[in-house]
């Protein structure tokens, strides 16, 4: 199982000319890259700009635990608004995919 997280591909506001407008998409691979460290999950593939959201992909966990972990890349700040899990399996032939989770998850 693989679990994409897609985030809408919005620049940062209010950032000095010339900074490179999207510095949330190093914020969640450091912090998947920590998570993989960690042991608590895989990063499966290199996250990667797919039309107007940016993928990540996540695996080597329960679905609970890979959902869990797509929701706190959704609340990191300067991340937009608006992702969405998708869970599928790294023999889908393109992103999207599979069951549709609107990020974060509700507290439980």
């Amino acid at each position: 199982m693989v679990v994409e997280i897609h985030v809408p591909l919005l620049p940062t506001s209010d950032l000095p000319d010339g900074c490179y407008p999207f510095p949330w998409i190093e914020e969640v691979e450091d912090l998947l890259s920590d998570l993989e460290d960690e042991g608590d999950v895989e990063v499966f593939d290199e996250g990667e700009e797919d039309g107007d959201v940016y993928v990540f992909f996540v695996t080597g966990a329960a679905e609970r635990d890979l959902l869990a972990v797509a929701s706190r890349v959704a609340t990191l700040p300067g991340v937009p608004a608006g992702a969405v899990a998708v869970v599928s399996n790294d023999e889908a032939e393109e992103f999207g995919l599979g069951r549709r989770v609107a990020l974060p998850l509700p507290a439980l």
